[in-house]
């Protein structure tokens, strides 16, 4: 943590080294998790540079009153976002238009910790998995994938995507809702 904010204000002062350092250290981070929102590596590569230009570029606003990997994330999650909404893809699911009355709820509601998630060693489910999360609007799957997938607090992904803390909660309720049935009826 300390090193990190060497870097940082060394990179701040210019120190061109300190800055390819911390691009070195966040480089597979930032990939990694561009990958799993946009689903496509080139999109993801493109994403990838995008997120540290405009890092180099806004540098100096950063405050350092959270993580740099904090801040890193909402800029990713930003540029997918904004790609996204380019696209406006018919592909994407609105969870909006599921009604939250109760027999919408009781058909939704699986037990979740059934589906095994992070230590399956099954293909299939693997992509099933996959096809399913890529189904997810991305104003949902970067919410599920920051607290499901990348382990962040409700409150850590509320900060990143600038949202309140009852939206988060909310659109991960939608997004596992979504995932769940969407795996039962692959099942079936």
């Amino acid at each position: 943590m300390q090193e990190e904010k060497l870097l940082i204000s060394l990179a701040k002062s210019g120190d061109k080294a300190a800055l390819a350092e911390l691009v070195k250290l966040y480089e597979s981070t930032i990939y990694n998790f561009a990958f799993k929102i946009c689903r496509d590596k080139e999109k993801a590569e493109n994403i990838m540079q995008e997120t540290f230009y405009s890092m180099i570029k806004s540098l100096n606003q950063f405050e350092g009153d959270s993580k740099l990997s904090t801040w890193l994330y909402r800029i990713v999650s930003n540029h997918c976002l904004m790609g996204a909404r380019k696209l406006k893809s018919s592909n994407f699911v609105s969870l909006d238009e599921i009604e939250d009355d109760e027999n919408n709820v009781k058909e939704l509601a699986v037990d979740w910790d059934s589906i095994p998630f992070k230590s399956t060693e099954n293909d299939e489910l693997k992509k099933i998995l996959d096809d399913s999360i890529k189904k997810l609007h991305p104003d949902y799957r970067v919410v599920f994938l920051l607290r499901d997938v990348e382990g962040l607090s409700t409150e850590e992904t509320a900060s990143i995507l600038e949202l309140t803390v009852p939206a988060v909660k909310s659109r991960l309720h939608r997004a596992r809702a979504f995932l769940r049935n969407d795996i039962n009826e692959a099942f079936k």
